[in-house]
C-alpha cells in the first residue's frame, strides 16, 4: 500500500507545515533559494535532482506562496524567508549529529562578522538575524562540486543575493 502524500485527519500545524516543505527534495530547493539559487537551470545543476520532480516542487511551493515565480527565476517571498531559522536549525543539528566532517557552510551576521548560533541568533548582538543580514563562506577545507553555482557559492556571499554564474 503506498503512502498518502497528506496528513489527512491530523489537526496540527506541524502536519500542514510538512505538506509544504517536507516533501523529499524540498527543503534542499529551500535551502538553494536562500544561496541565492533562482533558475530553474541552476537549481537543476546545483540538486542533480530530476526535472519532473523540480518542477513539480517549485509549483507547489509558488502555489503555496512560498516562492513567487518572476519570468525564469524564483524567488522567497516573506512566507518563505520565515522559514529561514527552521532551515538553518535544522542543518546545524545534522552537522552536530550526522556529519563526521563538520559544517559545509558557516553562517555569521554580516553587520559584526559573528558565527551564529545554532538557533540564528547572533551572539553578541543578541536577537535573530533575518536571512538578508546573513553572510555565508564555505568551511575550510571543503572542496568545491564542479558545478557552475558551487562554484559561485565557493565565494563569501550574503544570502539572498542572486547567483550571477
Amino acid at each position: 500500500m503506498a503512502l498518502g502524500k497528506d496528513y489527512e485527519g491530523q489537526d496540527c500545524a506541524l502536519a500542514r507545515a510538512l505538506e509544504i516543505v517536507g516533501e523529499r527534495w524540498t527543503p534542499l530547493i529551500l535551502r538553494d533559494a536562500f544561496y541565492g539559487v533562482r533558475r530553474f537551470s541552476d537549481f537543476l545543476a546545483h540538486l542533480g535532482i530530476p526535472r519532473a520532480v523540480l518542477a513539480s516542487r517549485l509549483q507547489a511551493l509558488v502555489e503555496a506562496g512560498v516562492l513567487v515565480k518572476h519570468g525564469h527565476d524564483y524567488e522567497l517571498t516573506e512566507r518563505g524567508r520565515e522559514l529561514w531559522p527552521a532551515l538553518h536549525a535544522l542543518a546545524r543539528w545534522g552537522e552536530r549529529h550526522f556529519s563526521e566532517s563538520g559544517p559545509t557552510r558557516l553562517f555569521e551576521h554580516a553587520s559584526c562578522g559573528t558565527r551564529l548560533d545554532p538557533d540564528g541568533t547572533c551572539p553578541v548582538c543578541g536577537g535573530p538575524v533575518p536571512p538578508e543580514s546573513v553572510r555565508m563562506r564555505p568551511a575550510p577545507g571543503r572542496p568545491v562540486r564542479d558545478d557552475p553555482v558551487s562554484r559561485a557559492l565557493a565565494e563569501p556571499r550574503r544570502l539572498l543575493e542572486p547567483v550571477r554564474r
